[in-house]
């Protein structure tokens, strides 16, 4: 069975390909719409500081507006990720995460990467990203 495209490519958010220069991306990027990185934590790494800077830059308060911002309509069923990340969290749409706190940031990774692609995340791959900030 073939894993999932953001598992093969250590991008467990399945961040895209931009101007972003990712600490950890691999030296040749071959998937052409997602970065691949060297390994999960450096993955992991990206997702949080990409929530991190979501809500620094960007403005983003309650996890809805982060996954609004994250899988925006024009790709994604919105409203059904939102659903999923807070249900995994066991927290309402409405929670204000801190994008400081390991703990909170872990969940909120996992439960990302659950809804990106389809299996648990590994709370060790998480907390090793989490370590390289």
């Amino acid at each position: 069975m073939t894993q999932p495209r953001g598992i093969r490519n250590c991008n467990p958010g399945n961040i895209r390909l931009g101007k972003d220069k990712w600490k950890g991306l691999r030296p040749e990027q071959t998937d052409g719409q997602f970065c691949q990185f060297t390994d999960m934590a450096h993955g992991y790494r990206a997702l949080i500081r990409t929530l991190q800077t979501y809500r620094q830059k960007h403005g983003c308060r309650t996890v809805a507006d982060f996954i609004r911002r994250w899988a925006p309509e024009h790709e994604n069923n919105t409203s059904a990720y939102i659903t999923a990340v807070c249900q995994k969290m066991q927290v309402p749409s409405t929670c204000e995460p801190d994008v400081n706190d390991r703990d909170t940031m872990t969940a909120f990774a996992a439960a990302i990467s659950e809804v990106e692609n389809g299996v648990p995340a590994q709370t060790a791959d998480i907390r090793a990203g989490w370590n390289l900030l």
